[in-house]
């Protein structure tokens, strides 16, 4: 039985909002159109303005408000800035872009940093031989200087969740903290699997800001195993691919 595919985030992000405890985590997120671009600009400054479905992190904008010395707007795509003096000139900018497609603005969090680059986690989840969730991985990526999105495929750099996180926490607050986010994942696999119940595994992103709040970025149900290859543990990696193995996403090898 092969695993589920949902790709549409705003369906995805819907499903996670019926969930009393997991609603804290899930930045603010509307479809994009002018009112609702101009209204989170407003409140929160910067925003993504992201694929409703989309993988990689191809299409991913980072959209900000600009306080001073200049005011105006300006927008990332990739290695690409762009400023703007009006809200107008942005939108129609966007709307350009965009292309009639339908994308999502998301509350922009201010990632945590590892040597002055940005980087979010990756958990997975999977079903393990018992048929329960399991949190078989979590990893750690590193953005690439010059680039807002920390995917992979998108010059991103996979590393030890310990390593990334030795300049914010004691080895004791990041064994807590490690724990915290496989139970956020876990939860969020029990909520989707109540809409979708075919679903086998997840590859969950979660960022963590400045306080050191997580928040759920998006939730993969086609998630990339082979990130956790990086590790040096390859146990983890073995357990991940044996699962995937087991309900039929990979071919045994």
């Amino acid at each position: 039985m092969s695993s589920q595919c949902v790709y549409s985030k705003w369906e995805k992000t819907n499903v996670l909002l019926h969930s009393a405890a997991l609603r804290e985590y899930i930045p603010a997120t509307k479809l994009f159109g002018h009112e609702n671009l101009l209204l989170m600009l407003t409140e929160y400054g910067m925003v993504y303005v992201k694929p409703v479905n989309g993988t990689f992190g191809k299409g991913v904008m980072r959209v900000e408000k600009l306080r001073s010395p200049s005011k105006g707007y300006k927008y990332q795509l990739n290695t690409t800035i762009r400023t703007f003096p009006t809200f107008e000139l942005l939108h129609q900018s966007l709307v350009k872009k965009i292309n009639g497609r339908r994308y999502l603005v998301q509350r922009g969090i201010d990632l945590l940093r590892h040597k002055k680059r940005r980087f979010d986690i990756r958990v997975m989840i999977q079903r393990n031989n018992n048929n329960h969730w399991e949190a078989t991985g979590i990893i750690g990526r590193l953005a690439h200087p010059a680039k807002i999105v920390t995917n992979y495929h998108n010059g991103g750099t996979p590393m030890s969740f310990e390593s990334l996180m030795s300049t914010h926490q004691s080895p004791t607050q990041k064994m807590v903290y490690a724990i915290r986010l496989k139970q956020i994942s876990l939860d969020i696999a029990k909520e989707l699997e109540k809409h979708y119940p075919g679903i086998k595994e997840l590859g969950i992103d979660i960022a963590i800001d400045q306080q050191m709040r997580p928040w759920i970025l998006e939730v993969n149900t086609k998630p990339d195993a082979f990130i956790f290859r990086k590790l040096e543990d390859k146990t983890i990696f073995r357990k991940i691919y044996q699962y995937a193995v087991s309900y039929g996403r990979y071919k045994k090898k």
